[in-house]
């Protein structure tokens, strides 16, 4: 078995048994393939909306490359592959998938286990196609990095944030030829106490990520 093959076994061996153990692993994600996907234009013209998904999981390579595309490092001082209003990095992106919720730590590009079990139904808020993805993605505003969290502007700016980053997701997954949509529906009460969300903490949008239903 060769490196990257065993890479594989060992990370899905650690996502599928971490909630079994009830306490999930740290998962290590793979350096990022910048030189994959389709030229911008092209993955422009194939950008839409997917609400059908295969449930086979993610591989690591397409995991990883998919949390780096919506917010991961891409320069030596810490800026992200999405820009934030004066820098602040108020957007937080957390991954949910059948054995746990996790957040993704875009400094150490791993993923940090928050909470065992399968909370994809959170995500779902009663539309249950979203069930069948094999992950989520959910994009979560600080708001007291930005200011009042109190004031409509200070939740405006986190909003036009969480967009860019909704739509570094959507670029990537056409670019790639994975399916996603993006989403407001979801339970954010719910999430709130699973992603162990601080009360300036805002949930608000989502991605359903899979690849295309045969």
């Amino acid at each position: 078995m060769n490196a990257t093959k065993f890479l594989f076994a060992l990370t899905t061996c650690m996502l599928c048994l971490g909630a079994s153990a009830q306490g999930l692993q740290p998962v290590k994600l793979n350096a990022p393939d910048k030189t994959r996907g389709a030229a911008t234009m092209k993955a422009l013209s194939d950008r839409h909306s997917d609400r059908v998904y295969d449930e086979k999981d993610l591989s690591i390579k397409d995991l990883s490359d998919l949390l780096w595309a919506a917010n991961g490092i891409n320069r030596p001082d810490g800026k992200r592959t999405a820009p934030s209003a004066m820098d602040k990095r108020e957007i937080d992106v957390y991954l949910i998938c059948k054995d746990g919720a996790y957040l993704y730590d875009a400094q150490e590009h791993s993923l940090k286990p928050i909470a065992a079990g399968d909370h994809r139904g959170a995500v779902a808020g009663g539309q249950d196609f979203v069930k069948a993805a094999p992950v989520s993605i959910v994009t979560v505003i600080d708001l007291a990095k930005l200011g009042d969290p109190t004031l409509e502007n200070t939740r405006l700016i986190g909003a036009v944030d969480a967009g860019i980053v909704t739509q570094n997701i959507d670029i990537f997954c056409a670019g790639v030829g994975l399916s996603t949509v993006p989403r407001a529906t979801m339970d954010k009460d719910a999430l709130r106490k699973i992603l162990k969300l601080r009360d300036t903490q805002l949930p608000i949008m989502n991605n359903p990520v899979g690849y295309p239903k045969k």
